[in-house]
């Protein structure tokens, strides 16, 4: 069910930071058309951290209404207190929700142990697939695979985003986890290699500007053909580099509107795409297709 190309998807806002409804419902709308295998509503690129926790709720109910079942819906329900874990995550399955993506912990740095009681606590507290999310860059802590192993044996547990941004990482846990455990990937720069070594996908920033592109990419790369991968990855592989010139999502929110696809809105302390990164960013985009 989760597989392929799923988009990390930004939360559109207006100049006042408010969110963007229009901008959303024609957002979601552009992932469908372009064959998007599923939405993941307020993870770190739909800028969760500056979310109140309505606003948390609001947006995922609103991406699940919009989206009406035609692809599946993974609302980022992560908190780094454990208790608000459980509480979006029960929002996220209220709302309709199709899974969960939780992140590990951040600023508390759990240790190995506390993250197996954490997430085992979420998983008992909601009824709904969870994936697990680990991104040491973002949260200066590091779930190992054999901890994400101890948590692949969860019933309701069924995957994780791995962003730890090797391919030996995916590997391991690819071989030290439950069979059926869905092992995806969320590094762009690596996706492809990853999803060639056997990961069932990509949670991709570079999705929300080339949807059709990392589609086609991803089911290439699943599906082991080599060289139809490369050659898609060979028109899109600079966007992995400079959405990342600044924090996600900075670049990311700022092609979006170079676009015409959403407004400026961005809520402090991020900050619009320095100068200096336009043209990079621009360029790109023209190689991927994405602007003319």
């Amino acid at each position: 069910m989760f597989q392929g190309s799923m988009v990390a998807l930004v939360t559109p806002m207006l100049d006042d930071g408010s969110v963007d409804d229009a901008a959303l419902a024609a957002l979601i709308e552009f992932h469908i058309e372009a064959s998007t295998d599923a939405i993941v509503a307020v993870g770190t690129t739909g800028e969760s951290a500056t979310l109140t926790v309505p606003e948390h709720g609001q947006v995922i109910k609103r991406i699940v209404d919009l989206v009406a079942k035609r692809i599946p819906v993974i609302a980022g329900t992560g908190a780094n207190a454990t208790a608000e874990a459980i509480e979006l995550t029960r929002h996220a399955k209220h709302a309709g929700a199709d899974a969960c993506l939780l992140v590990t912990p951040y600023y508390n740095k759990p240790t190995q142990e506390g993250l197996v009681q954490h997430f085992s606590a979420v998983a008992s507290a909601v009824a709904i697939p969870q994936i697990l999310y680990n991104v040491p860059g973002r949260t200066a802590l590091d779930m190992l695979p054999e901890t994400t192993a101890r948590l692949s044996a969860v019933s309701n547990i069924i995957g994780i985003k791995e962003a730890y941004g090797t391919v030996d990482r995916i590997v391991a846990l690819i071989e030290q986890c439950s069979d059926g455990f869905a092992v995806i990937t969320g590094d762009d720069a690596t996706a492809m290699e990853s999803m060639l070594a056997g990961a069932k996908g990509d949670i991709s920033v570079t999705a929300n500007v080339v949807p059709a592109e990392m589609h086609l990419m991803c089911k290439a790369a699943i599906a082991g053909d080599r060289q139809g991968a490369e050659a898609i990855e060979a028109r899109i592989s600079d966007l992995h580099r400079v959405l990342f010139d600044e924090s996600n999502p900075i670049p990311v929110k700022w092609a979006l509107t170079a676009m015409g696809r959403i407004g400026a809105g961005i809520r402090l302390p991020l900050t619009p795409l320095a100068a200096e990164y336009h043209e990079p960013v621009t360029a790109a985009l023209k190689k991927a297709g994405a602007l003319s």
